[in-house]
């Protein structure tokens, strides 16, 4: 079996995948290196053989990743790398090594499922987009704040901004105008967002043609996809393109 990992600033996705058919048998999110290990360990019937991860942490912190595992399951743990060519999409930034490798290997996997020209949308903590043409030739993107940035801001500098989660869940229920604080707040960030993924897919048809395709991931993809009723929604995106650049021998 080999294990994946997906490392954000804040949290690490996890999955369990069978070698022979890339079938998932476990998953997982865990907010800390010794949550992800104890939820790993709470899973007897993982034999776990391989490793592999993606990280956008600090050099040490992913290095710390790295040996906790190896110690505690005696394997290997391959860690995906910026390159400037992957899979026939040539990375796109200026200086390629700080284009974020999770938003890398999604614009690769985007592009080797489409085979034509894509964009790719990732919303998380933050909200990124990237354009690849069908030659492979990645044209760069935007980052923009997601709806956990959002809603933070205006806590954070608004004194009279204060409700709970389970207000701002409750919010969402429908879009429209808000009748207190929480829904106000919650719809309003919703419409900007899918106001940045309606301009993102008409900036790309008008790029990249009409029949681009367009992939929508991460936590907040759902929030959207009836903005964009073409749209395909991968939670999975960045681990595709992990199996592309760390293929096991």
């Amino acid at each position: 079996m080999i294990l994946e990992l997906d490392c954000g600033n804040s949290l690490i996705k996890w999955r369990v995948v069978r070698r022979h058919d890339l079938v998932t048998v476990a998953g997982g999110v865990a907010d800390s290196d010794q949550a992800l290990l104890a939820q790993l360990r709470a899973n007897e019937s993982l034999d776990i053989r391989y490793c592999r991860m993606v990280s956008v942490r600090s050099e040490q912190e992913t290095d710390a990743l790295r040996a906790g595992l190896e110690s505690a399951f005696n394997v290997s743990v391959q860690v995906a790398a910026p390159a400037q060519k992957l899979e026939g999409v040539a990375n796109g930034y200026r200086e390629y090594e700080r284009l974020g490798m999770d938003r890398w290997l999604a614009l690769v996997a985007g592009h080797c499922l489409a085979g034509r020209g894509c964009l790719v949308i990732d919303l998380g903590t933050a909200v990124t987009s990237d354009l690849v043409d069908a030659a492979g030739r990645h044209m760069g993107g935007y980052i923009a704040p997601g709806m956990p940035l959002m809603r933070s801001q205006l806590r954070t500098h608004t004194r009279r901004i204060r409700y709970d989660d389970d207000a701002a869940h409750e919010a969402l229920q429908n879009l429209m105008p808000g009748q207190e604080t929480s829904e106000a707040v919650e719809r309003g960030c919703v419409l900007m967002l899918r106001g940045f993924v309606r301009e993102q897919c008409e900036l790309a048809c008008r790029l990249l043609g009409d029949d681009c395709a367009v992939y929508l991931t991460g936590g907040d993809a759902e929030l959207v996809k009836d903005e964009l009723p073409r749209a395909v929604v991968l939670p999975d995106l960045v681990f595709i393109g992990l199996a592309l650049a760390c293929p096991i021998e």
